[in-house]
Protein backbone atom coordinates (compact mmCIF):
# COMPACT_ATOMS: atom_id res chain seq x y z
CA UNK A 1 0.00 0.00 0.00
CA UNK A 2 1.96 3.32 -0.83
CA UNK A 3 1.67 6.65 0.39
CA UNK A 4 -1.56 8.00 -0.83
CA UNK A 5 -3.06 4.64 -0.31
CA UNK A 6 -2.38 4.68 3.29
CA UNK A 7 -2.97 8.74 3.55
CA UNK A 8 -6.62 8.40 1.93
CA UNK A 9 -7.63 5.18 3.06
CA UNK A 10 -7.90 6.56 6.56
CA UNK A 11 -9.64 9.35 5.25
CA UNK A 12 -12.00 7.78 3.68
CA UNK A 13 -13.11 5.88 6.62
CA UNK A 14 -14.14 8.87 8.37
CA UNK A 15 -16.00 10.54 5.57
CA UNK A 16 -19.62 11.23 6.20
CA UNK A 17 -18.83 12.76 10.30
CA UNK A 18 -20.06 16.16 11.25
CA UNK A 19 -16.77 18.60 10.95
CA UNK A 20 -16.57 19.31 14.47
CA UNK A 21 -17.35 22.79 15.60
CA UNK A 22 -14.59 25.47 15.63
CA UNK A 23 -13.58 29.24 15.14
CA UNK A 24 -11.75 31.45 13.12
CA UNK A 25 -9.46 31.65 16.56
CA UNK A 26 -8.40 27.92 15.63
CA UNK A 27 -6.20 28.89 12.77
CA UNK A 28 -2.92 30.00 12.64
CA UNK A 29 -2.44 33.70 13.25
CA UNK A 30 -2.41 35.42 9.41
CA UNK A 31 -4.02 32.64 7.78
CA UNK A 32 -6.26 34.17 4.72
CA UNK A 33 -10.04 33.76 4.29
CA UNK A 34 -11.49 35.49 1.40
CA UNK A 35 -13.50 35.22 -1.57
CA UNK A 36 -13.19 35.37 -5.12
CA UNK A 37 -14.04 36.42 -8.44
CA UNK A 38 -12.75 36.93 -12.30
CA UNK A 39 -12.59 39.61 -15.15
CA UNK A 40 -14.68 37.99 -17.62
CA UNK A 41 -16.63 36.66 -14.89
CA UNK A 42 -17.43 39.76 -13.33
CA UNK A 43 -16.79 42.76 -15.00
CA UNK A 44 -18.61 43.61 -17.67
CA UNK A 45 -18.40 45.99 -19.91
CA UNK A 46 -17.37 43.84 -22.96
CA UNK A 47 -16.12 46.37 -25.09
CA UNK A 48 -16.08 49.66 -23.15
CA UNK A 49 -13.07 52.12 -22.49
CA UNK A 50 -10.75 50.67 -25.03
CA UNK A 51 -11.06 46.56 -24.38
CA UNK A 52 -10.84 44.15 -27.29
CA UNK A 53 -12.29 40.47 -27.10
CA UNK A 54 -11.02 37.82 -25.35
CA UNK A 55 -11.63 34.48 -26.23
CA UNK A 56 -13.92 33.86 -23.98
CA UNK A 57 -15.73 36.67 -25.84
CA UNK A 58 -15.32 35.10 -29.27
CA UNK A 59 -16.38 31.55 -28.21
CA UNK A 60 -19.75 32.28 -26.42
CA UNK A 61 -20.82 34.62 -29.03
CA UNK A 62 -19.71 32.45 -32.28
CA UNK A 63 -21.86 29.52 -30.20
CA UNK A 64 -24.44 31.72 -29.13
CA UNK A 65 -23.85 30.81 -25.72
CA UNK A 66 -24.91 33.00 -22.48
CA UNK A 67 -21.77 35.83 -22.42
CA UNK A 68 -20.02 38.08 -20.18
CA UNK A 69 -21.07 41.17 -21.64
CA UNK A 70 -22.45 42.89 -18.69
CA UNK A 71 -22.76 39.99 -16.10
CA UNK A 72 -22.13 41.41 -12.63
CA UNK A 73 -21.21 44.80 -13.48
CA UNK A 74 -18.42 45.05 -11.48
CA UNK A 75 -16.31 47.75 -13.70
CA UNK A 76 -19.16 49.96 -12.76
CA UNK A 77 -19.85 48.51 -9.11
CA UNK A 78 -16.39 48.03 -7.91
CA UNK A 79 -16.93 50.62 -5.27
CA UNK A 80 -20.74 49.04 -3.94
CA UNK A 81 -18.87 45.61 -4.14
CA UNK A 82 -15.77 46.61 -2.22
CA UNK A 83 -18.01 47.81 0.64
CA UNK A 84 -20.04 44.29 0.93
CA UNK A 85 -16.66 42.56 0.86
CA UNK A 86 -15.35 44.54 4.36
CA UNK A 87 -18.95 44.30 5.81
CA UNK A 88 -18.73 40.52 5.28
CA UNK A 89 -15.53 41.00 7.03
CA UNK A 90 -12.87 39.29 3.82
CA UNK A 91 -9.51 39.22 4.43
CA UNK A 92 -8.36 39.24 1.01
CA UNK A 93 -10.25 39.27 -2.54
CA UNK A 94 -9.06 37.10 -5.39
CA UNK A 95 -9.81 38.41 -8.66
CA UNK A 96 -8.06 38.12 -12.11
CA UNK A 97 -7.01 41.07 -14.74
CA UNK A 98 -8.14 40.74 -18.09
CA UNK A 99 -4.98 40.95 -20.30
CA UNK A 100 -7.36 42.35 -23.19
CA UNK A 101 -8.70 44.76 -21.46
CA UNK A 102 -5.06 46.16 -20.10
CA UNK A 103 -3.32 45.89 -23.65
CA UNK A 104 -6.29 44.95 -25.90
CA UNK A 105 -3.76 43.96 -28.41
CA UNK A 106 -1.67 41.50 -26.66
CA UNK A 107 1.62 42.92 -26.75
CA UNK A 108 2.12 46.52 -27.14
CA UNK A 109 0.41 50.10 -26.08
CA UNK A 110 -1.06 49.81 -22.07
CA UNK A 111 -4.76 51.39 -22.57
CA UNK A 112 -5.05 54.13 -19.81
CA UNK A 113 -8.71 53.26 -18.82
CA UNK A 114 -7.58 49.80 -18.56
CA UNK A 115 -5.08 50.74 -16.28
CA UNK A 116 -6.92 53.23 -14.17
CA UNK A 117 -10.00 51.00 -13.83
CA UNK A 118 -7.28 48.49 -11.83
CA UNK A 119 -6.10 51.23 -9.70
CA UNK A 120 -8.86 52.39 -8.93
CA UNK A 121 -10.42 49.01 -7.89
CA UNK A 122 -6.88 47.89 -6.20
CA UNK A 123 -6.61 51.17 -3.92
CA UNK A 124 -10.34 50.82 -3.17
CA UNK A 125 -9.35 46.86 -1.72
CA UNK A 126 -6.26 48.27 -0.21
CA UNK A 127 -7.95 51.47 1.52
CA UNK A 128 -10.36 49.40 3.56
CA UNK A 129 -7.94 46.78 4.46
CA UNK A 130 -8.58 44.06 1.83
CA UNK A 131 -5.53 41.93 0.88
CA UNK A 132 -5.60 41.88 -2.56
CA UNK A 133 -4.64 38.04 -4.67
CA UNK A 134 -4.70 38.55 -8.38
CA UNK A 135 -4.63 35.85 -10.90
CA UNK A 136 -2.52 37.40 -14.24
CA UNK A 137 -4.12 35.11 -16.70
CA UNK A 138 -7.89 33.40 -16.41
CA UNK A 139 -8.30 32.05 -19.05
CA UNK A 140 -9.03 34.84 -21.04
CA UNK A 141 -6.12 35.81 -23.18
CA UNK A 142 -6.83 38.30 -25.97
CA UNK A 143 -8.31 37.03 -29.18
CA UNK A 144 -5.59 39.10 -31.37
CA UNK A 145 -3.10 36.56 -30.12
CA UNK A 146 -5.12 33.22 -30.52
CA UNK A 147 -5.20 34.67 -34.41
CA UNK A 148 -2.18 35.79 -34.78
CA UNK A 149 -0.22 32.60 -33.61
CA UNK A 150 -2.22 30.22 -32.17
CA UNK A 151 -1.86 31.55 -28.69
CA UNK A 152 -0.61 28.97 -25.99
CA UNK A 153 0.17 26.58 -29.24
CA UNK A 154 3.04 28.69 -29.48
CA UNK A 155 5.88 29.37 -27.66
CA UNK A 156 5.54 33.07 -28.75
CA UNK A 157 3.12 33.23 -26.16
CA UNK A 158 5.70 32.80 -23.58
CA UNK A 159 7.27 36.28 -24.28
CA UNK A 160 3.78 38.19 -24.62
CA UNK A 161 2.98 36.99 -21.55
CA UNK A 162 6.24 38.35 -19.64
CA UNK A 163 5.67 41.33 -21.18
CA UNK A 164 2.09 41.24 -19.88
CA UNK A 165 3.14 40.39 -16.36
CA UNK A 166 5.46 43.08 -16.18
CA UNK A 167 3.20 45.75 -16.88
CA UNK A 168 1.08 44.69 -13.76
CA UNK A 169 4.01 44.16 -11.19
CA UNK A 170 5.11 47.39 -12.29
CA UNK A 171 2.18 49.77 -12.02
CA UNK A 172 -0.03 47.23 -9.29
CA UNK A 173 3.23 45.43 -7.38
CA UNK A 174 3.27 48.50 -4.33
CA UNK A 175 0.06 47.92 -3.20
CA UNK A 176 0.03 43.59 -4.87
CA UNK A 177 1.85 40.93 -2.40
CA UNK A 178 -0.01 38.15 -4.24
CA UNK A 179 0.49 36.67 -7.46
CA UNK A 180 -0.99 34.17 -9.27
CA UNK A 181 0.78 33.47 -12.72
CA UNK A 182 -2.06 30.77 -14.38
CA UNK A 183 -5.03 29.95 -13.22
CA UNK A 184 -5.92 25.89 -12.83
CA UNK A 185 -3.62 25.24 -15.76
CA UNK A 186 -5.16 21.40 -16.17
CA UNK A 187 -8.46 21.86 -16.43
CA UNK A 188 -7.50 24.93 -18.74
CA UNK A 189 -5.67 23.06 -20.77
CA UNK A 190 -8.69 19.43 -20.81
CA UNK A 191 -11.81 22.27 -21.43
CA UNK A 192 -9.70 23.95 -24.15
CA UNK A 193 -7.59 21.70 -26.23
CA UNK A 194 -9.29 17.91 -25.37
CA UNK A 195 -12.85 18.35 -25.52
CA UNK A 196 -13.21 21.75 -27.00
CA UNK A 197 -15.70 23.08 -24.72
CA UNK A 198 -14.29 26.02 -23.27
CA UNK A 199 -11.64 28.44 -24.64
CA UNK A 200 -9.91 28.34 -27.37
CA UNK A 201 -12.24 25.82 -28.54
CA UNK A 202 -9.82 23.48 -30.10
CA UNK A 203 -9.59 19.61 -30.10
CA UNK A 204 -9.07 16.80 -32.98
CA UNK A 205 -13.01 17.03 -33.36
CA UNK A 206 -13.15 20.32 -33.74
CA UNK A 207 -12.70 22.32 -36.77
CA UNK A 208 -8.68 23.06 -35.47
CA UNK A 209 -6.59 21.47 -32.59
CA UNK A 210 -4.80 18.26 -32.00
CA UNK A 211 -5.52 16.36 -28.44
CA UNK A 212 -2.73 14.29 -29.42
CA UNK A 213 -0.18 16.65 -29.07
CA UNK A 214 -1.86 20.38 -28.23
CA UNK A 215 -2.76 19.71 -24.58
CA UNK A 216 1.28 19.04 -23.82
CA UNK A 217 2.53 21.96 -25.63
CA UNK A 218 0.17 24.34 -23.92
CA UNK A 219 1.27 22.77 -20.34
CA UNK A 220 4.81 23.14 -21.41
CA UNK A 221 4.51 26.96 -22.73
CA UNK A 222 2.14 27.32 -19.94
CA UNK A 223 4.63 26.25 -17.18
CA UNK A 224 7.35 28.35 -19.10
CA UNK A 225 5.19 31.43 -18.92
CA UNK A 226 4.83 30.94 -15.25
CA UNK A 227 8.80 30.46 -15.14
CA UNK A 228 9.50 33.17 -16.94
CA UNK A 229 7.09 36.00 -14.90
CA UNK A 230 8.03 34.19 -11.26
CA UNK A 231 12.06 34.95 -12.68
CA UNK A 232 11.18 38.49 -13.53
CA UNK A 233 9.57 39.60 -10.58
CA UNK A 234 12.40 38.14 -8.65
CA UNK A 235 15.06 39.55 -10.63
CA UNK A 236 13.51 42.71 -11.03
CA UNK A 237 10.59 43.92 -8.41
CA UNK A 238 10.86 41.27 -5.64
CA UNK A 239 13.58 43.21 -3.52
CA UNK A 240 11.41 46.40 -4.16
CA UNK A 241 7.80 45.25 -3.52
CA UNK A 242 8.34 41.84 -1.13
CA UNK A 243 5.49 40.08 -3.07
CA UNK A 244 5.11 36.14 -4.01
CA UNK A 245 4.46 34.61 -6.99
CA UNK A 246 2.46 31.57 -7.52
CA UNK A 247 0.47 28.74 -9.91
CA UNK A 248 -2.78 27.48 -9.39
CA UNK A 249 -4.29 23.80 -10.64
CA UNK A 250 -7.08 22.26 -10.07
CA UNK A 251 -7.02 18.94 -8.09
CA UNK A 252 -9.61 16.19 -7.32
CA UNK A 253 -9.51 14.22 -4.43
CA UNK A 254 -9.80 10.57 -4.45
CA UNK A 255 -10.59 7.20 -2.72
CA UNK A 256 -7.54 5.11 -3.30
CA UNK A 257 -9.46 1.61 -2.85
CA UNK A 258 -7.87 -0.63 -5.34
CA UNK A 259 -9.35 -3.81 -5.68
CA UNK A 260 -7.12 -5.24 -8.35
CA UNK A 261 -3.33 -4.50 -9.48
CA UNK A 262 -4.79 -2.61 -12.78
CA UNK A 263 -6.92 -0.49 -10.56
CA UNK A 264 -3.72 0.04 -8.86
CA UNK A 265 -1.87 0.87 -11.99
CA UNK A 266 -5.15 3.32 -12.73
CA UNK A 267 -4.51 5.61 -9.72
CA UNK A 268 -0.90 5.64 -10.39
CA UNK A 269 -1.78 7.34 -13.94
CA UNK A 270 -4.31 9.65 -12.14
CA UNK A 271 -1.95 10.99 -9.76
CA UNK A 272 0.42 11.77 -12.34
CA UNK A 273 -1.90 13.06 -14.81
CA UNK A 274 -4.05 15.63 -12.37
CA UNK A 275 -0.89 16.27 -10.06
CA UNK A 276 2.62 15.60 -11.53
CA UNK A 277 2.20 16.92 -14.56
CA UNK A 278 1.80 20.51 -12.99
CA UNK A 279 3.27 20.03 -9.86
CA UNK A 280 6.08 17.26 -11.08
CA UNK A 281 7.88 20.47 -13.23
CA UNK A 282 7.70 22.46 -10.29
CA UNK A 283 8.99 20.74 -7.41
CA UNK A 284 11.35 18.72 -9.31
CA UNK A 285 12.13 20.15 -12.46
CA UNK A 286 10.42 17.63 -15.05
CA UNK A 287 7.27 15.69 -15.83
CA UNK A 288 6.46 12.49 -14.25
CA UNK A 289 7.68 8.96 -15.62
CA UNK A 290 4.59 7.78 -15.93
CA UNK A 291 3.69 10.35 -17.91
CA UNK A 292 7.06 10.03 -19.70
CA UNK A 293 6.18 5.99 -20.29
CA UNK A 294 2.69 6.98 -21.51
CA UNK A 295 3.23 10.05 -23.61
CA UNK A 296 6.46 9.04 -25.08
CA UNK A 297 7.48 11.52 -28.12
CA UNK A 298 4.49 13.86 -27.70
CA UNK A 299 5.66 15.29 -23.94
CA UNK A 300 7.85 18.02 -25.01
CA UNK A 301 10.91 18.13 -23.00
CA UNK A 302 12.50 20.45 -20.48
CA UNK A 303 16.50 21.53 -21.76
CA UNK A 304 18.57 21.48 -18.70
CA UNK A 305 18.43 25.35 -18.13
CA UNK A 306 13.97 25.37 -18.83
CA UNK A 307 14.17 22.39 -16.03
CA UNK A 308 16.44 24.55 -13.73
CA UNK A 309 14.37 27.93 -14.41
CA UNK A 310 10.54 25.74 -14.00
CA UNK A 311 12.08 23.61 -10.62
CA UNK A 312 11.32 26.31 -7.69
CA UNK A 313 9.64 29.33 -9.19
CA UNK A 314 6.29 29.10 -7.46
CA UNK A 315 6.64 30.66 -3.99
CA UNK A 316 3.37 29.07 -3.23
CA UNK A 317 1.07 26.34 -5.19
CA UNK A 318 -2.81 27.68 -5.57
CA UNK A 319 -4.91 24.61 -5.12
CA UNK A 320 -8.65 24.83 -6.67
CA UNK A 321 -10.53 21.91 -5.12
CA UNK A 322 -14.51 20.71 -5.60
CA UNK A 323 -15.04 17.50 -6.17
CA UNK A 324 -13.99 13.78 -5.06
CA UNK A 325 -13.13 10.99 -7.16
CA UNK A 326 -14.99 7.78 -5.31
CA UNK A 327 -13.69 5.35 -7.90
CA UNK A 328 -10.65 4.93 -10.52
CA UNK A 329 -10.65 2.26 -12.89
CA UNK A 330 -8.74 1.80 -16.11
CA UNK A 331 -10.14 2.39 -19.40
CA UNK A 332 -8.29 0.62 -22.26
CA UNK A 333 -8.36 2.90 -25.61
CA UNK A 334 -10.47 1.48 -28.00
CA UNK A 335 -8.50 -0.30 -30.85
CA UNK A 336 -7.37 1.93 -33.79
CA UNK A 337 -8.23 4.76 -32.34
CA UNK A 338 -5.43 7.33 -32.53
CA UNK A 339 -3.60 9.01 -29.30
CA UNK A 340 -4.95 11.38 -27.22
CA UNK A 341 -5.13 13.05 -23.56
CA UNK A 342 -7.53 10.81 -22.88
CA UNK A 343 -6.56 7.74 -24.40
CA UNK A 344 -3.21 8.73 -22.42
CA UNK A 345 -5.08 8.79 -19.01
CA UNK A 346 -6.37 5.96 -19.65
CA UNK A 347 -8.77 5.79 -16.63
CA UNK A 348 -12.47 6.06 -15.93
CA UNK A 349 -14.00 8.01 -13.11
CA UNK A 350 -16.75 7.85 -10.91
CA UNK A 351 -17.08 10.92 -8.55
CA UNK A 352 -19.01 11.80 -5.55
CA UNK A 353 -22.27 13.52 -5.95
CA UNK A 354 -23.04 13.77 -9.77
CA UNK A 355 -20.19 16.14 -11.09
CA UNK A 356 -21.90 16.99 -14.36
CA UNK A 357 -24.88 18.22 -13.08
CA UNK A 358 -22.98 20.29 -11.11
CA UNK A 359 -24.21 18.47 -7.69
CA UNK A 360 -20.64 18.49 -5.24
CA UNK A 361 -21.07 15.55 -2.83
CA UNK A 362 -19.64 17.26 0.67
CA UNK A 363 -16.49 14.70 0.43
CA UNK A 364 -13.92 17.06 3.12
CA UNK A 365 -11.91 13.90 3.67
CA UNK A 366 -10.97 15.07 0.34
CA UNK A 367 -9.71 18.20 0.95
CA UNK A 368 -7.74 16.68 3.27
CA UNK A 369 -6.21 14.08 1.17
CA UNK A 370 -5.30 16.30 -1.55
CA UNK A 371 -3.56 18.41 1.32
CA UNK A 372 -1.61 15.62 3.16
CA UNK A 373 -0.64 14.18 0.23
CA UNK A 374 1.25 17.59 -1.66
CA UNK A 375 2.51 17.59 1.76
CA UNK A 376 4.63 14.37 1.98
CA UNK A 377 4.92 14.00 -2.13
CA UNK A 378 5.84 17.90 -2.89
CA UNK A 379 7.63 18.81 -0.28
CA UNK A 380 4.93 20.44 1.72
CA UNK A 381 4.61 23.81 -0.11
CA UNK A 382 2.95 26.81 0.94
CA UNK A 383 -0.58 26.83 -0.15
CA UNK A 384 -3.30 28.71 -0.82
CA UNK A 385 -6.82 27.23 -1.40
CA UNK A 386 -8.21 29.70 -4.21
CA UNK A 387 -11.37 28.31 -4.76
CA UNK A 388 -13.88 26.37 -2.61
CA UNK A 389 -17.18 26.19 -3.05
CA UNK A 390 -20.66 24.69 -3.96
CA UNK A 391 -22.98 25.70 -6.92
CA UNK A 392 -26.82 25.64 -6.68
CA UNK A 393 -29.83 26.24 -9.82
CA UNK A 394 -30.11 29.66 -10.19
CA UNK A 395 -33.60 30.29 -8.11
CA UNK A 396 -33.34 34.11 -6.19
CA UNK A 397 -36.24 33.03 -3.54
CA UNK A 398 -34.24 29.79 -3.18
CA UNK A 399 -31.11 30.95 -3.28
CA UNK A 400 -31.56 32.88 -0.53
CA UNK A 401 -31.60 29.87 2.11
CA UNK A 402 -28.76 27.97 0.65
CA UNK A 403 -28.41 25.97 3.56
CA UNK A 404 -26.75 23.47 1.37
CA UNK A 405 -23.90 25.57 0.64
CA UNK A 406 -23.25 26.42 4.51
CA UNK A 407 -23.14 23.03 4.75
CA UNK A 408 -20.39 22.24 2.26
CA UNK A 409 -18.20 25.16 3.63
CA UNK A 410 -18.36 24.31 7.06
CA UNK A 411 -17.26 20.71 5.93
CA UNK A 412 -14.47 21.72 3.96
CA UNK A 413 -12.74 24.57 6.28
CA UNK A 414 -12.98 21.98 8.89
CA UNK A 415 -11.75 19.59 6.82
CA UNK A 416 -8.39 22.33 5.79
CA UNK A 417 -8.02 23.23 9.98
CA UNK A 418 -7.33 19.20 10.39
CA UNK A 419 -4.67 19.33 7.53
CA UNK A 420 -3.28 22.52 8.84
CA UNK A 421 -2.95 20.44 12.28
CA UNK A 422 -1.38 17.98 10.63
CA UNK A 423 1.60 19.99 9.27
CA UNK A 424 0.01 21.17 6.03
CA UNK A 425 1.36 24.82 4.99
CA UNK A 426 -1.67 25.91 4.03
CA UNK A 427 -2.09 29.54 4.38
CA UNK A 428 -5.36 30.55 3.07
CA UNK A 429 -8.88 29.20 2.10
CA UNK A 430 -10.92 31.19 -0.42
CA UNK A 431 -14.45 30.92 -1.07
CA UNK A 432 -15.79 30.63 -4.89
CA UNK A 433 -17.37 32.96 -5.29
CA UNK A 434 -18.05 36.33 -3.78
CA UNK A 435 -21.52 36.73 -5.54
CA UNK A 436 -23.31 35.34 -8.56
CA UNK A 437 -21.32 35.34 -11.60
CA UNK A 438 -21.17 34.50 -15.20
CA UNK A 439 -20.26 30.37 -14.57
CA UNK A 440 -17.72 29.78 -17.06
CA UNK A 441 -19.02 26.26 -17.64
CA UNK A 442 -22.98 26.83 -17.01
CA UNK A 443 -23.78 30.39 -18.12
CA UNK A 444 -26.36 31.64 -15.54
CA UNK A 445 -28.40 28.32 -14.99
CA UNK A 446 -25.79 27.71 -11.62
CA UNK A 447 -24.38 29.65 -9.16
CA UNK A 448 -22.12 29.67 -6.17
CA UNK A 449 -22.35 33.02 -4.81
CA UNK A 450 -22.71 34.10 -0.76
CA UNK A 451 -24.41 36.61 -2.34
CA UNK A 452 -27.61 36.58 -5.39
CA UNK A 453 -27.30 39.10 -7.83
CA UNK A 454 -30.73 39.84 -9.67
CA UNK A 455 -29.24 39.48 -13.76
CA UNK A 456 -33.03 40.62 -14.75
CA UNK A 457 -32.65 43.68 -12.71
CA UNK A 458 -30.83 46.56 -14.67
CA UNK A 459 -29.34 47.31 -11.53
CA UNK A 460 -27.48 44.28 -10.58
CA UNK A 461 -29.24 43.93 -7.00
CA UNK A 462 -27.10 42.44 -4.79
CA UNK A 463 -28.30 40.57 -1.80
CA UNK A 464 -26.69 38.12 1.09
CA UNK A 465 -27.70 34.66 1.21
CA UNK A 466 -27.64 32.22 4.21
CA UNK A 467 -23.88 31.40 3.71
CA UNK A 468 -22.99 35.25 3.36
CA UNK A 469 -24.52 35.51 7.12
CA UNK A 470 -22.50 32.32 8.38
CA UNK A 471 -19.32 33.22 6.89
CA UNK A 472 -19.33 36.74 7.99
CA UNK A 473 -19.82 35.35 11.58
CA UNK A 474 -16.97 32.94 11.27
CA UNK A 475 -15.01 35.75 9.78
CA UNK A 476 -15.84 37.87 12.80
CA UNK A 477 -15.24 35.51 15.34
CA UNK A 478 -18.98 35.73 16.62
CA UNK A 479 -20.07 31.89 15.95
CA UNK A 480 -18.79 28.42 16.40
CA UNK A 481 -19.66 26.72 13.15
CA UNK A 482 -21.99 24.07 14.94
CA UNK A 483 -24.84 23.75 12.51
CA UNK A 484 -27.40 22.43 14.75
CA UNK A 485 -31.16 23.18 13.68
CA UNK A 486 -30.45 26.48 15.81
CA UNK A 487 -27.99 27.89 14.80
CA UNK A 488 -29.34 27.55 10.91
CA UNK A 489 -32.93 29.01 12.12
CA UNK A 490 -31.20 31.99 13.38
CA UNK A 491 -28.86 32.57 10.48
CA UNK A 492 -32.20 31.96 8.58
CA UNK A 493 -33.95 34.92 10.66
CA UNK A 494 -31.25 37.25 9.80
CA UNK A 495 -31.80 37.52 6.28
CA UNK A 496 -34.12 40.39 5.83
CA UNK A 497 -31.02 42.35 7.37
CA UNK A 498 -27.77 43.71 6.33
CA UNK A 499 -24.01 42.37 7.41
Amino acid sequence: MDLMVTILVALALSAGRCSDAYTRNDFPTGFAFGSAISAYQWEGAVDQDGKKPSVWDTFVHSRNLDNGDITCDGYHKYKEDVQLMVDTGLDALRFSISWSRLIPNGRGPVNPEGLQFYKNFIQELVSHGTEPHVTLYHDDHPQDLEDEYGGWTDRRMIQDFTAYADVCFREFGSQVKFWTTINEANIFIIGGYVGGDTPPGRCSTCLTGNSSTEPYMVAHNLLLAHASASRLYRQKYKDLQGGSVGFSFFAVGFTPLASSKDDQVAIERFKAFFFGWMLGPLTYGDYPEEMKRIVGTRLPVFSKEESEQVKGSSDFIGVIHYIAATSIKPQPSLSGDPPDFSSDLGVSVIYAGNFTDLDYAVAPWAMEGVLEYMKQTYGNPPIYILENGKPLKQDLELQQNDTPRVEFLDAYIGAVLKAVRNGSDTRGFFVWSFMDLYELLSGYEYSFGLYSVNFSDPHRKRSPKLSAHWYSAFLKGNTTTSLGSQGITQLQSNLSSSI
